[in-house]
């Protein structure tokens, strides 16, 4: 992977994203979650947030009971 893009700041342009709809999920123990609420904060409208109840980053790509399917297929 290019160094370059290890300074590569990931949330610059995430208000031109809009009026395209954002739908961000995470799980409710990922590691990782911070990121995607702050990655909300920052985006602008039209936007939503889905934290899965007990799911851990990993359940949200194995555990098809707590993948949310209905929002992802809409």
């Amino acid at each position: 992977m290019p160094v370059a893009f290890w300074n590569f700041p990931l949330m610059t342009n995430i208000k031109e994203v809009s009026p395209r709809p954002i739908l961000m999920v995470a799980g409710e123990n990922a590691h990782s979650r911070y990121y995607s609420e702050d990655a909300y904060k920052a985006a602008s409208e039209p936007k939503e947030l889905l934290i899965i109840p007990a799911a851990d980053h990993v359940s949200l790509y194995d555990d098809m009971e707590k993948i949310p399917f209905d929002k992802l297929n809409q």
